[in-house]
């Protein structure tokens, strides 16, 4: 960089650099270190367009405030769009309905019935499969339905433990 140039940025950063900072400072709500990013890309970009030096100073500051504002803005709708983008593009969860799961729901509670007492497995077949009220299916068993009820109630806990000793859980 030529001697000229180094001298012209010296002076750009004594004259306006910290009153820049403060102004950027306000713009980024507080953030110290994005003030300073800000105020550095703003006097990178003056330097880059050193005919806007040649202006009074009042006009360098204006032309800088300018840029420093641009600069976070731009960054804002970056930042919004590409959380909109992000949230936009999540597709949505597609429900597959193969049956696949309630035939292999069916297998394991048809495994888990396999490990129940005779009397338990008829009451919930009565009860449950079939829909059954606890009347008729005492009627079919054979049974008081007082103790259709009480079967149903340790069949059901049976099954339970026989569904989570298969690995399912609630």
């Amino acid at each position: 960089m030529a001697e000229d140039e180094v001298a012209l940025m010296q002076q750009l950063h004594e004259e306006h650099a910290e009153v820049l900072w403060r102004f950027c400072l306000r713009l980024v709500g507080g953030d110290r270190a994005r003030a300073e990013d800000v105020t550095q890309e703003t006097l990178l970009r003056a330097w880059r367009h050193r005919t806007v030096l040649e202006s009074p100073p009042a006009g360098v500051r204006s032309w800088l405030f300018t840029v420093a504002r641009n600069i976070v803005i731009d960054e804002w709708r970056s930042r919004r769009s590409q959380l909109e983008t992000t949230v936009a593009d999540v597709p949505e969860p597609v429900a597959i309905d193969d049956g696949s799961d309630q035939l292999l729901l069916s297998w394991v509670v048809a495994e888990a019935l396999t490990h129940l007492s005779a009397e338990h497995r008829a009451v919930l077949l009565e009860c449950y499969y079939r829909g059954r009220p606890v009347a008729e299916a005492a009627r079919r068993l054979g049974v008081p339905e007082g103790t259709v009820k009480s079967r149903t109630h340790y069949a059901l806990r049976a099954l339970k433990l026989a569904l989570e000793e298969l690995g399912v859980t609630a």
